[in-house]
């Protein structure tokens, strides 16, 4: 996984066709980052083959960062919590959302890689999510008979995250929020759905943000200026909404109303 956020940041550089060409996730194959030397099959075995090298290159004995093996770790741990917490039957329009559930969370950990290092949600990331995410709308309506209820979960889910998002962007000239989260605030509106699930993923992710930016403030170890990628925030608070939304909007109405 973050071999390949690599190689997209590099594609990104002005580099020869040739380069781009080894950089290529799909036609590429897999090189080390420092000698470019290509990896083989025993190289690329998750977490396996980080502890037989003992965290370093094969061909030029460079260090492999830590991060490597715990993004493989997080992302196969965040697999298995799906399976386990998933709140419909895996039969019908649930095993389908599923299936695609586990495509959007591959891709929900490479944006918040890139966005930690490089402050950055890549475009090429977030507009195949956000087909995705329009075809499972589709999908939804026409296959499995979601009718209007499922074209309006969809519509008040974009107008909500995406929806202040843009605004926010606007009367900020982009100084608050940067154009990646409105668009990727549209894909994580359609995958969870509903207005109450985006006021609930757009209270979580600002409570998360809060969390962690009061007390860098408080200690000064950041300052007003700093900046912290809140693309990190929306995802995991999308990973929560999206396994846990129901029960707590649920919870919330039976305390409340």
């Amino acid at each position: 996984m973050c071999a390949s956020v690599w190689r997209l940041h590099e594609q990104n550089k002005k580099t020869s066709k040739k380069r781009n060409a080894e950089l290529s996730i799909i036609k590429g194959r897999s090189i080390c980052p420092n000698c470019s030397h290509q990896l083989q099959a025993r190289d690329l075995i998750p977490v396996f083959s980080w502890f037989v090298l003992r965290g370093k290159c094969r061909y030029c004995n460079k260090p492999i960062g830590l991060t490597e093996p715990l993004v493989e770790l997080v992302t196969a741990a965040l697999f298995v919590f799906s399976y386990i917490f998933w709140p419909q039957p895996f039969h019908g329009v649930g095993l389908f959302e599923f299936i695609l559930w586990l495509i959007f969370l591959t891709g929900f950990i490479a944006l918040a890689l890139y966005d930690l290092r490089w402050y950055v949600l890549p475009n090429k990331i977030v507009y195949i999510l956000l087909v995705l995410a329009f075809i499972q709308v589709v999908v939804v309506i026409a296959l499995f008979h979601g009718g209007l209820a499922a074209l309006f979960t969809a519509f008040w889910g974009v107008v909500v995250t995406a929806g202040l998002f843009y605004f926010i962007f606007l009367i900020s000239a982009g100084k608050w929020i940067g154009g990646g989260d409105v668009k990727l605030g549209a894909v994580l509106g359609l995958v969870v759905g509903g207005p109450l699930s985006s006021v609930l993923l757009l209270f979580l992710a600002s409570t998360a943000g809060s969390l962690l930016s009061v007390p860098l403030l408080v200690s000064h170890r950041a300052k007003t200026s700093t900046r912290i990628p809140f693309g990190p925030f929306l995802i995991l608070a999308a990973i929560l909404t999206r396994l846990f939304g129901v029960g707590i909007i649920a919870w919330y109405k039976r305390l409340y109303l």
